[in-house]
């Protein structure tokens, strides 16, 4: 007699939900069973989830004579026949970040047969002070994807906003950066109908763009390497290397901890830059600052970005004075919170604060934002 076809809707369920629902559910067909033990090898070890007895512990996989171990290897295998990139890139994610399984970056079998992506980049940042030559030289090529791919998708966005600034000068050629939202409302209130209280646009009206000025410029990037930032370091890196060369524009890298490291050298090659990377460690915000400070040659034709999350392990006084000092001669202080895709901020608020009170401008800005200030800043 063929069994029943599970049924899909069930199945979910039970896979959510884990072993015990399966009285209700009824059991799991094949391939269900198969992503099952995949997720169960993963999220088996939440010690949360062994307490409810949600679920079992399945660290292994029957076969010949008795249980045998599942690999890291093993559950990357399975994990990318039986689920959608989307799903895989998420379970990647936990289990480098959330569990900590450092072989999936560590052992040369799961490096040689990995997709890179921006998580696997993150691990590897993370964990490559445990790797040993050979399997850092496997671990590049995760990184050397990953930047590939950041600076693809950055530099198009930094040259365009290096294209030119603004002028009050009228544009025939329409875009939606340029886009003149005062200019338009004037130039069509006669097409106000106050019935429907809305003005028809028949006339748009754009900005015209103007070369920017090639008197030179600095851009001083001070990036906190603590653990938390990872995300903001690769961000940073690919930004400096992406703006690097630009008319006009002179370009800094510097990160810190409880030391600077000046990073300038190396900007042309991100994926060297970031191998040599640091993560971890105290935070002495007040130092980096000060380093800062010594390499600007015009106080009013420099900005300095800093890139942390302000929790300062040094001396927060001497920050202050230092961003206050910065400011008061002239020069433009950003204090950036997060420096990536998202720009999700998770910082000292107080701190961060105290800074705005000197004159920082402090918030979140993406890299193509941030490139976009620097570039209306080197066309005044």
């Amino acid at each position: 007699m063929t069994a029943p076809t599970p049924d899909p809707g069930l199945e979910r369920w039970r896979l959510v939900l884990g072993a015990p629902a399966e009285r209700c559910t009824g059991p799991l067909g094949p391939e269900a069973a198969a992503r099952d033990a995949a997720l169960d090898w993963l999220y088996g070890r939440d010690p949360e989830q062994a307490r409810r007895g949600v679920r079992t512990d399945a660290h292994t996989r029957e076969g010949g004579d008795g249980p045998s171990a599942v690999t890291a290897v093993d559950w990357l295998d399975d994990i990318h026949r039986l689920f959608p990139k989307e799903t895989i890139e998420r379970l990647e994610r936990d289990a480098v970040e959330r569990y900590e399984i450092h072989e999936i970056v560590t052992d040369p079998a799961v490096l040689e047969r990995v997709e890179p992506n921006a998580t696997l980049l993150r691990a590897v940042l993370r964990t490559k002070h445990l790797m040993n030559p050979e399997v850092l030289r496997l671990a590049r090529r995760i990184v050397e994807t990953v930047v590939g791919r950041l600076l693809e998708q950055l530099k198009p966005e930094i040259r365009r906003s290096f294209s030119g600034t603004r002028s009050r000068r009228p544009s025939l050629l329409p875009s939606a950066r340029d886009f003149d939202f005062r200019g338009t409302i004037r130039a069509n209130l006669a097409h106000y109908q106050p019935a429907e209280r809305r003005i028809l646009i028949e006339k748009p009206r754009f900005h015209s763009r103007t070369r920017p000025h090639l008197e030179q410029w600095q851009l001083i990037l001070l990036v906190d390497q603590s653990g938390s930032m990872v995300e903001s370091v690769i961000h940073s890196a690919v930004t400096a290397a992406s703006l690097w060369g630009l008319p006009g524009l002179k370009t800094h890298l510097v990160a810190f901890d409880t030391s600077v490291v000046d990073l300038t050298s190396d900007v042309t090659d991100p994926v060297e830059l970031l191998m040599g990377v640091q993560l971890g460690g105290g935070t002495d915000i007040a130092q980096a600052v000060d380093y800062g400070t010594r390499l600007i040659d015009n106080p009013r034709r420099a900005i300095v970005a800093l890139v942390t999350d302000f929790y300062e392990g040094g001396d927060p006084y001497r920050l202050v004075r230092g961003v206050r000092a910065l400011t008061e001669q002239g020069t433009t202080v950003l204090g950036l919170a997060a420096l990536d895709e998202d720009a999700n901020p998770a910082y000292d608020r107080e701190l961060a604060q105290r800074l705005a009170d000197v004159g920082a401008h402090v918030g979140a800005m993406t890299p193509g934002q941030l490139a976009e200030f620097v570039a209306e800043r080197l066309g005044r």
